[in-house]
């Protein structure tokens, strides 16, 4: 799981209070590697996170914590490995916002994940285990997809790279190919994405220029700290939180429990 790193992490009592009772986790991985941002980006971290901590800190210090599913997972065949919750955590309110969604609206299980385009375990979730969940569960998830974008500065344009694709209805392709690393991150890979999957690319890398999804992404991005979230991918079943690249088998526990 990628990190934010410890001194500047945000606390909320709530969250850590919903995973104390999960099991131990392993050390946390080395962090992504960052890409080398274009330099048409303005947007520097140290100004980001600027914004995000005094939303992220909140009254009161939890006595400590551990992360449900924390630990490294080096390759997909094992993702079976991550630790299983011990516990029922507790349920959160978390808003589905106006962000870019799959599946029926009313459907009985919302799904909500905060992760980053840059991050390897988000991109193991995406091509390990999200196609089989949806598949388990027809008409069943709402899956809603909020940015975090903790690991680099590219990852905050990549994140808006993708909310330019879905004016041109390719959200999710463009979300796919992203995770699949053909071409990396950057300027001339949000082209090459734009260009396979038929879409104007000109019209793809001025919609980024002009910084019309920024405010959007640094919005997910509040969300998710003053929530507590400390690492990406996090998801939220129901309000259940889930942290890591947890197998298809985690998914279908807390989900069967929900459907009863």
């Amino acid at each position: 799981m990628s990190e934010i790193p410890e001194s500047e992490q945000p606390r909320n009592p709530n969250f850590e209070q919903a995973l104390a009772q999960n099991s131990e986790a392993p050390p946390p991985p080395e962090a992504a590697p960052a890409d080398d941002p274009r330099q048409f980006i303005r947007f520097r971290r140290s100004s980001f996170y600027a914004v995000l901590l005094p939303v992220a800190f909140v009254t009161g210090v939890a006595a400590g914590y551990l992360m449900w599913g924390r630990g490294p997972v080096s390759a997909p065949e094992t993702l079976a490995d991550s630790p299983a919750a011990v516990a029922t955590p507790s349920r959160m309110n978390v808003s589905v916002d106006d962000d870019p969604s799959i599946g029926p609206a009313n459907a009985p299980i919302t799904i909500i994940e905060f992760s980053d385009f840059n991050c390897p375990y988000c991109r193991q979730f995406n091509q390990v285990t999200f196609k089989s969940l949806m598949d388990a569960y027809p008409n069943q998830i709402h899956f809603v997809y909020r940015d975090y974008p903790i690991t680099s500065q590219e990852s905050y344009v990549a994140a808006q790279a993708a909310e330019c694709a879905g004016d041109q209805g390719a959200y999710w392709a463009f979300h796919d190919a992203l995770f699949s690393g053909q071409y990396n991150l950057g300027r001339d890979a949000y082209q090459a994405y734009a260009e396979a999957l038929g879409l104007d690319s000109d019209a793809l890398l001025a919609c980024i220029d002009s910084g019309k999804y920024g405010d959007e992404v640094q919005k997910d991005a509040h969300d998710a700290a003053s929530l507590g979230i400390t690492g990406t991918p996090t998801f939220f079943v129901n309000g259940l939180p889930m942290v890591g690249a947890q197998p298809l088998a985690q998914f279908t526990r807390v989900i069967d429990g929900e459907l009863k």
